[in-house]
């Protein structure tokens, strides 16, 4: 049975980028009546950043070239070390379980959001391939970024997500659902952009409602 991880990391309660994901994700849960379903806010349950006990564990896992979770918790033995895992290892667990990872995020600042990072530096370890799991990002930006917009090149949002779904797990086919130009709702000098946002908004929806009920 397919089981779908579904994380968030919008600051805001009410984001394009969690109404993106959540479009998704209830087509998904539709279309695959009691699968596995585990849901994660990362800007409202943040998950902290790695510390030393995790580096400890990183040098261990790369001396070792443990791979599983259970030769992974092995290596921690410090109780700096140990208090480490106790982070990772649920986090691990859900993400090795999920057939399909969906992630709703933001584009901040050119990138990704530090609640966002911080869960990747978590569960990143080396020698770590997710292949076959599927990939797919729910993204919402303030400007157009799309190839030959003048601000393409400042995209490190989706580049740089799908080279590290590529580089550490990989994952080569991460799907990517842009819905652009959201600053034209709040920035006077954007206003008129906003029926750009909203067909971009729209295509989205879309976009995420049909993807959710083909994978």
């Amino acid at each position: 049975m397919s089981t779908l991880l579904h994380l968030d990391a919008s600051a805001r309660t009410r984001s394009i980028s969690r109404e993106v994901s959540a479009a998704f994700a209830g087509s998904w849960r539709a279309a695959h009546p009691g699968a596995g379903y585990v849901y994660r806010d990362l800007a409202a349950d943040p998950v902290p950043f790695i510390d030393t006990g995790w580096t400890e564990i990183c040098d261990a896992v790369l001396a070792a070239g443990a791979t599983d979770l259970d030769r992974l918790a092995m290596l921690a033995r410090t109780p700096a070390q140990v208090a480490a895992w106790g982070v990772v290892e649920p986090l691990l667990t859900e993400l090795l379980a999920a057939d399909i990872v969906l992630i709703g995020t933001p584009m901040y600042n050119y990138s990704v959001p530090a609640a966002l990072k911080a869960w990747l530096d978590q569960v990143t370890f080396p020698r770590m391939s997710l292949a076959p799991r599927r990939f797919v990002v729910a993204t919402a930006r303030g400007g157009a970024y799309s190839p030959g917009t003048p601000k393409a090149a400042f995209d490190y949002q989706e580049s740089y997500l799908r080279d590290f779904f590529a580089g550490h797990f990989a994952v080569y086919d991460t799907v990517f659902i842009n819905a652009e130009l959201a600053n034209s709702r709040q920035d006077p000098a954007l206003a008129w952009l906003r029926d750009d946002h909203d067909a971009s908004y729209a295509l989205a929806l879309d976009t995420a409602h049909e993807l959710g009920k083909e994978y």
